[in-house]
């Protein structure tokens, strides 16, 4: 498996263990999404620590996370810098929030959560 998922209260945590989000993990990645997407989960933080690489078909999973995020929170979370690269130029809307680390982004998750109630 490409991803380790981690269920909390008010959001998922979908962390790659793939140095790679390419056509071949971004499609697994997709499919992780759609489920959760079932589940009615609109609040997630993507961990990309382990990721060193990211083509296209990344940058479209990312995407899709994003939409099924519209309702919600999308924060992307230990990007390296290539990877950081190709997601700052892909302009996504609406704008994805970015943390240095899964902490990092576990800590604004939740500061923004209650922020919205």
């Amino acid at each position: 498996m490409s991803f380790k998922i981690e269920e909390h209260d008010s959001y998922t945590l979908i962390e790659a263990t793939t140095d790679r989000l390419d056509m071949q993990s971004a499609s697994r990645l997709k499919s992780e999404l759609v489920l959760l997407s079932g589940k009615a989960v609109r609040n997630m933080i993507i961990d990309l620590t382990q990721c060193s690489y990211c083509d296209s078909a990344g940058i479209s999973a990312i995407l899709v996370a994003n939409r099924l995020c519209r309702n919600g929170l999308l924060i992307l979370a230990g990007l390296q810098p290539n990877v950081e690269r190709i997601v700052t130029v892909s302009s996504f809307n609406p704008p994805i929030d970015i943390a240095a680390n899964a902490a990092e982004a576990k800590e604004l998750m939740e500061q923004k959560l209650s922020q919205q109630n």
